[in-house]
């Protein structure tokens, strides 16, 4: 490999055959397809992509390496060049249901799924390399220390599944933890009613500001207001004294909607 990994970026090539097999595999990629892939660093997910779909687009923000993916040449391959995070995908993704596979910088996995969430009307798959301890988070259940934003947000909009671990050595170079391969199937309606789509984040996001305190005190220090935070709790029947990581999916939707009740 003659090219040296850059740090900023959250580098770690895979070179794993068996587990670039399982990753495919769970794509289950056909020939019209169209594919979206994260970081394709050297391109060893993206050299099996490509003779297995229609096309695959790629997001990359290092330089030297969109170089090596231009001297491909290849038709069927389209490179967005700059931050995942910042690249409006709209503008080229524009022949949606996509299949995304990706093994995520892991600096910026969690930012990813926030911005896949918002963007979820335009995959009808994805499977997706995350840092274990972030991957555990995606499906934890309620009462756990893993229990967070990231799995109500995840879980509101999509079915997850584990596809296989993943120990460092399958990476150049290795990194100091092991990860996660998941796969992502978009729900076609969220799975419980969330009222308001952005309220309901905010009072997520709400409940889970301050994870020692009780759900009201959170709840407080993250902005609502305290008489509104008093009538939405009585409302859905919730405790003030519980923490935001007892609650369900269904109890953040009960709170939303009495918060939005005028």
């Amino acid at each position: 490999m003659d090219y040296r990994t850059k740090k900023r970026f959250g580098q770690h090539f895979l070179h794993d055959k068996s587990v670039i097999n399982k990753i495919i595999s769970a794509a289950k990629l056909e020939v019209d397809q169209q594919v979206v892939e994260i970081g394709p660093g050297l391109g060893v997910l993206t050299d099996e992509l490509l003779p297995r779909c229609a096309h695959v687009q790629v997001m990359e923000i290092d330089r030297d390496l969109i170089e090596r993916l231009e001297q491909r040449n290849d038709s069927r391959l389209s490179i967005n060049a700059g931050d995942v995070l910042k690249l409006s995908w709209r503008e080229f993704l524009t022949q949606a249901p996509y299949t995304m596979v990706a093994n995520l910088p892991y600096n910026i996995s969690s930012q990813v799924v926030f911005k896949l969430i918002d963007h979820r009307d335009l995959f009808q798959r994805m499977v997706l390399m995350f840092q274990r301890e972030v991957g555990e988070r995606l499906v934890a259940s309620p009462g756990g220390k893993d229990y967070g934003i990231l799995s109500v947000l995840c879980q509101l909009w999509f079915d997850i599944s584990t596809v296989t671990l993943v120990k460092p050595g399958a990476f150049n170079p290795p990194p100091r933890v092991d990860s996660i391969v998941l796969k992502f199937i978009p729900l076609e309606q969220p799975r419980v009613d969330p009222v308001d789509v952005d309220l309901f984040r905010s009072v997520v996001k709400g409940a889970f500001t301050q994870r020692r305190k009780t759900v009201r005190n959170s709840l407080l220090a993250s902005g609502f207001a305290a008489d509104k935070v008093d009538c939405a709790l009585a409302g859905a029947g919730i405790s003030p004294g519980c923490r935001g990581e007892t609650l369900s999916l269904q109890n953040f939707s009960d709170l939303t909607y009495f918060f939005n009740k005028k």
